[in-house]
Formats: structure tokens, C-alpha cells, sequence
């Protein structure tokens, strides 16, 4: 298994649409926010590769504690548990979506994505990552990983931070 960024997007929804996802018109079709954000910069697709096959993929996007999306802000709830998780107001990138096909989990990619993930991010110079869950396993994820966490009560979600710090060498 390998992680690749970005990804051929007629390929991508063929496995969207294959895999069943609902998106936001509910019809197994890419989102439009999904969509768009993959569309504006292929590198916010990352998909999981075993077999030359997407077996998993992961979307994400730059944002920041006043806006989810540019021209989207924020509602207050999300807003005031993003500046107390973040110290105050902050750019950071989200983690939009992660997903992994049923028969590939349990095998330990998801805490190698994480990795993988976090790695990717602070090479391409951001310091934070806020990641919105209720899975179990991301739960678990996150939480052996040293996210803070606080939970978004409007949502029904966690809602999950880690700084990124840049290594140093000796």
C-alpha cells in the first residue's frame, strides 16, 4: 500500500461513485465542496494505492478559525472551540475527508496515513492540523497520536488539533 497525491479525476469518481459515497447530492457522485476543492489543486487528493487500485483516499483544504471554506464562516460553536484548541485565531489546514475501502481496515494504514499526513503537511510548510471525526477508529487515531480534542455538540463530531513542528537538527 502507498499513498500517492493526486490522483486522474475522471479514476477518482469512478472509485467515489463505485464505493458507494453519498456526497452532497446523496447519489454516490463527488460533492460539489469535494469536487471543487480536488479541482483547484489536484495535491489536496491524496489516494491509497494497493495493487495500481484506490483502496482509500483523503481530501483535504487550507482554512482558518473564521471561515471553513473562503466566503463560508464559521458558526459560532466551531468558532470558539477552534481559537480554544488553536490558542487564538489561526490558519491551519483541515482534513476534509479520510476513507478507506471496508476490506483494507484493520491493517494499520490508517495510523501510516496519519503519518504520512502529517509529514506532507509540515514539508509544505504549515504548522497545524484540525481534523473533524466520530469514527472510532480516526477517534483512536488521533487520540494515541496526541491530538487535543474538544467536541462540536452542534455536529454530533470531535473535533481534533496537533501542531506541526518543524525538526531540528543537531
Amino acid at each position: 500500500m502507498k499513498f500517492v497525491v493526486g490522483c486522474d479525476s475522471e479514476e477518482f469518481k469512478e472509485y467515489y461513485k463505485r464505493n458507494g459515497f453519498a456526497g452532497e447530492q446523496g447519489t454516490g457522485e463527488l460533492g460539489i465542496t469535494e469536487e471543487k476543492i480536488v479541482t483547484q489543486d489536484p495535491s489536496h487528493l491524496i489516494v491509497w494505492r494497493e495493487n495500481n487500485e484506490i483502496i482509500g483516499d483523503a481530501i483535504w483544504h487550507e482554512t482558518n478559525t473564521e471561515e471553513h471554506r473562503k466566503g463560508v464562516p464559521r458558526d459560532k460553536e466551531d468558532k470558539e472551540i477552534l481559537e480554544k484548541l488553536l490558542g487564538g485565531k489561526k490558519d491551519f489546514v483541515e482534513l476534509h475527508e479520510v476513507w478507506l475501502m471496508k476490506e483494507y481496515r484493520g491493517r494499520g494504514y490508517g495510523k501510516k496515513f496519519f503519518v504520512f499526513f502529517e509529514e506532507f503537511m509540515r514539508n509544505r510548510g504549515f504548522d497545524s492540523i484540525v481534523y473533524y471525526a466520530d469514527h472510532p477508529a480516526a477517534l483512536a487515531i488521533c487520540r494515541k497520536r496526541g491530538y487535543k480534542e474538544d467536541y462540536l455538540k452542534s455536529e454530533s463530531e470531535y473535533v481534533f488539533y496537533i501542531p506541526l513542528k518543524k525538526h531540528t537538527s543537531r
